[in-house]
């Protein structure tokens, strides 16, 4: 359900089932998942070496430790032009050689890889979430179709390898207590309750400027706590994966539901005025 691609200037590359971009333009001088000079060289120096989608099949796949001697946990990392949050889930195409190799690795061990954001500007995102695999295909060239779903948030600490593909030690993000009492009417379960209902007004208004049949908005909390409904809410601003990145990013369940309060109140005056103008420039059928 995408709300907003009017709304945030987000530009984005149009996916299909998915998409899989190069590191080489994930991540192309400076990436922002490194901090030091020595780590970017690494990086650099496995886009320059990458497999483009052609080649023989992968070889035996290589394991990777599920926790490393600090306490982070080792997780592939697949840059993509889009943003998953936990819950969510998304169809993927895997072609690239590299991400194939990763994907033979990934479906013998946990089924779990961290998709973190690759923008049009090339730099990928220090926080990103862990997807797992649910259901998948093997094509007879070696490529996969794949439905991954949204687990934990996490954090690069820092790149473990960059060969065959990205390899990264990351911790692990949880949203924080708030740390004083929130005034009446912005704690989270109040905030859920205004963006629920903000929803449903965008969607009311959004159906009749489409020409669709006016009727009930259903339920859509369906019951889920303020944290779980904020993800919900942000993977529906699709069109906009800049702003769902920021949103994925917060550590307070009630600060990103207020930004989305925000962000569906400009949605619905858009709308509204919209909605207006059609009402009052109604098309006539002899137009066009």
């Amino acid at each position: 359900m995408a709300l907003l691609p009017q709304i945030l200037h987000s530009p984005h590359p149009r996916l299909g089932a998915a998409a899989s971009p190069s590191p080489s333009r994930a991540f192309p001088r400076a990436p922002r998942l490194h901090a030091s000079a020595s780590r970017r060289g690494r990086l650099a120096a496995a886009a320059g070496a990458s497999g483009s989608g052609s080649g023989p099949g992968p070889s035996s796949p290589e394991p990777y430790p599920p926790e490393s001697d600090d306490g982070l946990v080792e997780l592939p990392l697949f840059p993509l032009p889009l943003v998953l949050f936990p819950d969510a889930t998304h169809a993927l195409h895997i072609f690239e050689f590299r991400y194939r190799i990763m994907m033979h690795t990934v479906l013998q061990t946990d089924l779990r890889f961290g998709v973190v954001f690759a923008g049009s500007g090339g730099s990928a995102a220090e926080v990103g979430c862990v997807g797992e695999v649910v259901k998948h295909e093997r094509l007879a060239d070696d490529r996969f179709f794949l439905i991954c779903k949204g687990q934990q948030r996490f954090r690069v600490a820092r790149v473990v390898r960059t060969k065959p593909y990205l390899v990264a030690a990351v911790q692990w993000l949880e949203d924080r207590p708030p740390a004083e009492a929130p005034a009446p009417g912005e704690d989270a379960e109040a905030l859920a309750a205004d963006v629920e209902a903000l929803m449903r007004d965008v969607i009311r208004i959004a159906n009749r400027l489409n020409g669709k049949p006016e009727k009930e908005v259903g339920d859509l909390r369906r019951g889920l706590f303020p944290t779980p409904f904020s993800f919900y809410v942000g993977n529906t601003f699709e069109g906009a994966p800049r702003e769902q990145q920021a949103l994925l990013e917060l550590e307070d369940t009630a600060a990103r539901l207020r930004r989305e309060r925000d962000t569906l109140r400009n949605t619905l005056n858009y709308l509204t005025a919209a909605s207006a103008v059609k009402d009052a420039f109604p098309s006539s059928p002899s137009s066009g």
